[in-house]
């Protein structure tokens, strides 16, 4: 077959095959089969016989080759778009994590800002009640008025306090820091205020016309706690001021109030 390939038609090959037996040179062996189909025909002829390649197409094999290679071109679609969409929401979490931080960050400099005001608030509260505290008086004479009566013997009887005679309504005020342990009726004094003091001792407020304070009230020096009166047995609006120590020794007021600066 390989020497067949390099003859002519004609050239010592008739007798050899006989009669106008042709032998036709192969171009290549894929055209093998048609080369020999045609040299095998019964019907000779006097041209040559044209010899075509013909390639076979399997529709089903093509189908699924170009099934293949849509659904890979289609696969790395969805992967870019998968990737593509990853991306973004990773971005978008990392974006929401940054806003939320930011959030965080902004609410604690708030509340730091607020804590910071509310310390400097108080601090100046502090200062203007130390200002406050530091101007008012530590001791305070418990009535405006003349001085009409001192502690001692009196018609047969024993005055435990002085008094201090001005007009109905005139101010009362405690004489130290205190609580009220008492305001209201009283025998002898138609109504009057007691207030306690840190050292225990008790200052005492009688013939009083109004009273301005209750019982548990905390006052303060100088603080208004009543107005001056002529309840009970009283021969005229005045303050009948006591000083009991400890409680309950009653002391003159004029020693103790001198004692502290304050003169009747």
């Amino acid at each position: 077959m390989v020497a067949a390939g390099t003859l002519v038609t004609g050239v010592g090959a008739a007798g050899a095959l006989g009669g106008d037996s042709r032998i036709i040179p192969l171009a290549a062996g894929t055209d093998f089969a048609a080369a020999f189909a045609a040299n095998t025909t019964t019907a000779p002829t006097s041209q040559t016989t044209a010899v075509r390649t013909v390639h076979a197409v399997e529709p089903g094999l093509e189908a699924a080759k170009l099934m293949r290679s849509e659904a890979l071109l289609a696969r790395q679609h969805v992967d870019q778009a998968i990737k593509h969409a990853s991306d973004g929401y990773q971005g978008r979490q990392a974006e929401l994590k940054r806003q939320q931080e930011a959030e965080q960050e902004a609410e604690q400099a708030r509340v730091a800002a607020e804590e910071a005001e509310k310390a400097r608030v108080a601090a100046e509260q502090a200062r203007v009640a130390a200002e406050e505290a530091a101007k008012r008086p530590r001791v305070a004479k418990p009535a405006e008025g003349a001085f009409t009566s001192g502690y001692g013997a009196r018609w047969g009887t024993t005055h435990y306090g002085v008094d201090i005679a001005n007009a109905i309504g005139t101010p009362i005020l405690s004489a130290l820091d205190g609580v009220v342990v008492e305001a209201g009726p009283a025998s002898g004094f138609g109504l009057w205020v007691r207030v306690q003091h840190g050292d225990g001792t008790i200052t005492v407020y009688g013939h009083v016309n109004e009273i301005l304070v209750s019982q548990g009230q905390q006052v303060q020096a100088g603080q208004q706690i009543a107005t001056m009166g002529n309840r009970g047995q009283s021969t005229g609006p005045h303050l009948h001021f006591e000083v009991w120590i400890g409680g309950s020794q009653k002391i003159d007021p004029i020693g103790w109030l001198g004692a502290r600066g304050i003169s009747l």
